[in-house]
């Protein structure tokens, strides 16, 4: 395989806490029990809201869409059994300071992101439902 990305992953001796990230690149702290840092079911989370979220951001921008602030909440239902895998995500997105005229844009935008750009949302179960909801104005 010829990787695009790389990261590594280092046990801290603690816990179920790791330090990981990019190789060469900024860290975080991943935790298993999501005491010191996220644990990697809420970093799927995450990555899907921050996708999208920066997907939004670019198609508005060239879109020349004004709006005051966008952010995403994410949540996911998980199956009881292992495997544990999401068997659904719900993500809210807030999006304030657009002009009337300009929301059908903003749901667009959104769309895309979902349908066509989410490099993240690509690379979960293609039969997780997905729902997905805009507020703000």
């Amino acid at each position: 395989m010829n990787a695009d990305k790389q990261v590594r992953l280092a046990w801290t001796g603690s816990g179920l806490v790791f330090d990981g990230g990019p190789v060469d690149g900024p860290q975080i702290i991943v935790d298993g029990d999501s005491a010191t840092g996220p644990s990697p079911m809420e970093l799927v989370l995450l990555a899907v809201a921050a996708c999208m979220a920066i997907d939004v951001r670019v198609i508005l921008r060239k879109g020349r869409v004004h709006f005051d602030s966008l952010d995403v909440e994410a949540a996911g239902a998980r199956r009881a059994d292992p495997p544990q895998h999401y068997e659904g995500l719900r993500l809210v997105f807030r999006v304030t300071g657009v002009a009337p005229e300009n929301r059908p844009k903003v749901e667009r935008a959104i769309e895309l992101s979902r349908e066509k750009y989410c490099s993240v949302m690509f690379s979960l179960r293609q039969d997780i439902p997905i729902e997905i909801v805009v507020e703000g104005g």
